[in-house]
């Protein structure tokens, strides 16, 4: 057996202050991205696309941006809540070495998707699915990843210029850290803990444990 795979995928983390604004190597990049594009899709629709943005300015709008959205989710915490989330950083977005933007078209493929017809949210899942394998592919390179979801769609769309019939689905801070942390942010700073495995498996009905695992 193989272990590189599992391996990523327990060594993944969500990265924001452990950047270290190295430019990344194209060559590496091209396999990120490949790994990317590479994701399953219904009905081979691939409706995702990859804005890269480097672009010092478009940075500093959108970080500003962020900033106003952590404020106003602070401002709906109660005191011991607040305190924990003061210790927590949410973005990495002038730290990382580029920013990428993956989008969701909605119309690629349409009207007649396969696969699409009973629930229409099986696009917006296929670009999750692109997203997890440029997770995995940029881990696998030795780089971190933070996906920042403190903004509005309509910030971002005008702010890079995507179509209005096209989704920005995430803003993810890509490029080389320091390191990776061994405990994900949100756990080691008394957000929430993971679940165990056990709890999230039930067996034929909801609520029945499944006794192998």
């Amino acid at each position: 057996m193989d272990t590189g795979l599992y391996d990523a995928i327990h060594r993944r983390r969500d990265v924001r202050r452990e950047f270290t604004g190295e430019p990344v190597d194209p060559a590496a990049l091209r396999r990120v991205l490949d790994a990317a594009h590479a994701a399953p899709s219904v009905g081979m629709t691939q409706p995702w696309d990859f804005l890269l943005v480097r672009d010092a300015d478009l940075r500093r709008r959108f970080q500003a941006h962020v900033a106003t959205e952590r404020q106003v989710f602070d401002a709906g915490l109660d005191a011991d809540r607040a305190a924990v989330f003061s210790r927590i950083s949410v973005e990495g977005v002038l730290g990382s070495s580029l920013g990428v933007v993956v989008t969701y078209d909605a119309g690629r493929g349409a009207p007649a998707v396969l696969g699409r017809h009973a629930i229409a949210d099986t696009g917006l899942y296929s670009t999750c699915l692109a997203i997890q394998n440029l997770w995995l592919a940029a881990t696998a390179e030795g780089w971190g990843v933070g996906w920042v979801s403190f903004y509005r769609e309509p910030f971002l769309r005008d702010l890079l210029g995507i179509p209005e019939d096209v989704r920005p689905v995430a803003w993810l801070c890509v490029g080389p850290v320091a390191q990776l942390q061994e405990v994900p942010d949100l756990e080691r700073h008394g957000w929430r803990s993971r679940r165990p495995l056990a709890d999230a498996v039930h067996a034929d009905r909801w609520g029945a444990p499944a006794a192998d695992v």
